[in-house]
């Protein structure tokens, strides 16, 4: 079986590990431990009589509950099957420009989408040690009104957090910018530097959001774009109708809702990477990354592919390698921060294959 490019692939890492799918113990995908929320569950299964049913085409209920969510013109919001989906259309926008920036190391989808409506990429490498802003030497070049700008905050693999005013001034320089902001919801509201905000203030933006992460609801496939309502408009144009089923709309309307669910998960995810984190960094040739966001980029001194085998053979445990993130190759891999007991399990297991026992 083919190496996955993503995380989460538990039918590769149980025929590797020898062991049924629900036995391997995920850290490769970055997803909350703490959900699904049973308010989710619960509107999930008020919808079952509704299956008989095509969606509504226009998703109104849904695009006002995130309409109440960040306080926005529901025109403005465009729900999608993921928001993979979402940056698909958005590849075919960015490859109508003369090229795209990439901030590297950068997510494997942004590749594919732009490969796939033959966009020229330049790419702009980020240091791994610098500071959470992007500074004057990490700024791209050629910076002109014929290009695009493509990058994620906080940044995926690293975790950094990159501050609202530090990718403003992109917005005077390229004639499109797209902000992934997947796992901004990780980020407590008295620290997050989303763009939502100033949405209404730039045709030039687009803001992704996924509501599988935070709410860990993958397997429903449910994101959203945030943009100016024309292009919103011509994308509807560009796509399939329905992209939304049913239950992943009525989980989302749900989950939004949530907010007993949302403040336990800020309150959780501080002290449980933190956890992470100091036991990462006492086992020799392991150096975990300062993160935002629930994942940790750990750089190791051993192959990371060979670690990732071994692993799963002898714990059943599987880690994201960054085989699929050219920079860094066979010597970086990537945590999802869980519960502490999945983390003690994990950092046995390092401690283990490194030949080293935990303090």
């Amino acid at each position: 079986m083919r190496q996955p490019a993503h995380g989460g692939n538990l039918a590769w890492a149980a025929a590797l590990a020898g062991c049924s799918p629900d036995a391997i113990l995920d850290f490769s995908a970055s997803i909350s431990p703490l959900g699904p929320p049973n308010s989710a569950i619960a509107a999930i299964q008020s919808q079952i009589g509704n299956l008989k049913h095509y969606p509504d085409p226009n998703y109104s209920e849904l695009r006002l509950a995130l309409s109440h969510f960040h306080q926005l013109p529901s025109e403005w919001i465009l729900p999608g099957n993921g928001s993979a989906e979402l940056l698909t259309l958005i590849g075919r926008e960015l490859a109508q420009l003369a090229a795209t920036t990439l901030i590297t190391p950068a997510f494997g989808d942004y590749y594919r989408t732009l490969a796939a409506y033959n966009a020229k990429v330049l790419e702009c490498p980020l240091s791994l040690i610098t500071g959470h802003t992007l500074r004057e030497g990490e700024a791209p070049r050629l910076l002109t009104k014929d290009k695009g700008l493509l990058l994620n905050n906080p940044h995926n693999p690293t975790g950094k957090l990159f501050s609202r005013d530090s990718i403003l001034p992109y917005l005077e320089q390229f004639a499109l910018v797209v902000v992934d902001e997947a796992f901004m919801d990780f980020v407590p509201p008295n620290e997050e530097q989303s763009l939502i905000p100033v949405v209404q203030e730039y045709a030039n933006l687009v803001i992704l959001r996924s509501l599988t992460k935070f709410y860990s609801l993958p397997g429903l496939r449910l994101g959203y774009a945030i943009a100016h309502p024309d292009c919103l408009a011509k994308w509807q144009l560009w796509r399939d109708p329905w992209p939304v089923n049913t239950l992943a709309a009525a989980a989302a309307i749900a989950a939004l809702q949530d907010t007993e669910f949302q403040q336990q998960t800020w309150a959780w995810l501080p002290p449980a990477r933190n956890q992470l984190f100091q036991g990462l960094a006492k086992i020799p040739g392991l150096q975990p990354q300062a993160s935002a966001a629930n994942f940790l980029l750990v750089e190791s001194q051993k192959s990371t592919s060979q670690l990732q085998q071994q692993l799963l053979k002898h714990h059943q445990i599987l880690i994201r390698d960054c085989m699929s993130f050219q920079e860094l190759g066979d010597r970086f891999f990537r945590v999802a921060v869980r519960s502490h007991s999945d983390n003690q399990r994990l950092l046995t297991a390092l401690s283990g294959e490194s030949g080293v026992g935990l303090p």
